[in-house]
């Protein structure tokens, strides 16, 4: 079974009505919505942090920021807004001093990433190699993939990234169809954001709440 992250982003970007969104959710099953650390200033953010709270739902920050600079101020951001769970960046010393003692689980990017939206250069072996690292790390409580992002066969490095490492894997970037939910989902992975595609309407069902009801309504999935 995976798990169902709604992402309230759009092109890598937390969308601008995002508390108006997310409470259009508040009747279905969803467990895990996410966000991303640009798009909103850091108040919005906080009230939608809080709105999921109050609901029982797992809270999720990906980290998107280019530079090391920004990576850590949106980490200590993180770490403000009371999330539970960090997804992304690469600076993980730095993420797990800022995170050590909170209830905040941690799953950085498997392999160098690059650009906004955030590409996944490089050969499977390299990134593999790279998972196998980051899951020896301590404070590291998962490993967050950008299989679609990749230059090379998405379904056979997730599943590769699965098997070498102990760890949940998050399959996240470009889900955009049923096809993709569907590999993620056979290759391994704990869980997979969809985001932009909801937005687009790219998956059955009635707006964003129909979408999401329907992805959580498919076989092997989970709230």
């Amino acid at each position: 079974m995976s798990r169902f992250i709604l992402m309230l982003t759009r092109h890598d970007r937390t969308v601008p009505d995002a508390l108006a969104v997310y409470r259009g959710l508040r009747g279905t099953k969803l467990r895990h919505v996410g966000f991303k650390d640009v798009g909103l200033p850091f108040e919005a953010l906080a009230e939608l942090a809080a709105a999921i709270r109050a609901d029982g739902r797992r809270s999720m920050l990906e980290v998107v920021a280019t530079t090391p600079a920004a990576e850590l101020a949106s980490i200590e951001a993180a770490a403000r807004l009371g999330v539970d769970y960090v997804l992304g960046g690469r600076h993980v010393a730095e993420a797990v001093r800022v995170l050590r003692g909170r209830a905040v689980r941690y799953f950085p990017f498997a392999g160098e990433t690059a650009g906004h939206p955030t590409r996944l250069p490089g050969t499977a072996e390299a990134i593999v190699e790279d998972a196998r690292a980051l899951a020896a790390t301590p404070g590291v409580h998962g490993l967050d993939l950008l299989a679609y992002r990749s230059d090379v066969d998405a379904a056979a490095l997730a599943r590769a990234v699965v098997d070498a490492v102990p760890l949940p894997v998050i399959a996240a970037g470009s889900l955009d169809r049923p096809a993709r939910v569907e590999a993620m989902r056979r290759a391994g992975a704990w869980g997979f954001t969809v985001g932009t595609a909801l937005f687009e309407r790219r998956f059955p069902g009635d707006g964003i709440a129909g979408q999401a009801a329907a992805l959580l309504a498919a076989d092997g999935v989970q709230p």
